[in-house]
């Protein structure tokens, strides 16, 4: 019985790689000489630190563009709201999406279940489980998910006969 599985997973080598980047040219960019301005990178979450909210945004930008670079899809990172640090400067922390929430795994089987296609969907932890009969299904399964034009990195993955 054909199957496949609904899965959102974030390279977190490439993250690693695109942090690297921007640290290094965090030093050697002249707006930023002087400054404590810095990434940390611990397990699925960042952390951004600037002397004022004005480098705290143009850390945030370069970073995201380092991202942006590595095909890293950005709304992968949920960027919270700036907070204030020791010493005058500020804080950012940036989660990084791993996996399929509860609420969004509900809201595609009931999409997929009124959408009146002779498929199973089965939520198996942080993924979703397709089966169905026949492979065309499957493939108006995955466009009518791309169709709900969900803000979550989703991909398509174990596609089997």
């Amino acid at each position: 019985m054909p199957s496949f599985d609904i899965v959102s997973r974030t390279d977190l080598v490439e993250v690693g790689n695109a942090v690297q980047g921007a640290t290094r040219e965090i030093g050697t960019r002249y707006d930023f000489k002087g400054s404590n301005c810095s990434i940390e990178l611990s397990d699925t979450v960042l952390t951004l630190n600037a002397d004022d909210d004005f480098k705290l945004k143009q850390v945030s930008e370069l970073l995201k563009g380092y991202i942006g670079k590595r095909k890293v899809n950005i709304s992968a990172f949920d960027f919270n709201e700036p907070e204030k640090a020791s010493g005058n400067s500020v804080r950012q922390t940036v989660t990084i999406k791993q996996g399929i929430d509860r609420e969004l795994a509900q809201q595609i089987v009931k999409a997929v279940k009124s959408s009146k296609l002779k498929v199973q969907t089965a939520i198996q932890g942080d993924e979703l489980r397709v089966t169905g009969k026949k492979r065309d299904d499957l493939q108006n399964v995955i466009t009518l998910i791309k169709e709900l034009k969900i803000r979550h990195p989703l991909q398509y993955i174990n596609f089997r006969d």
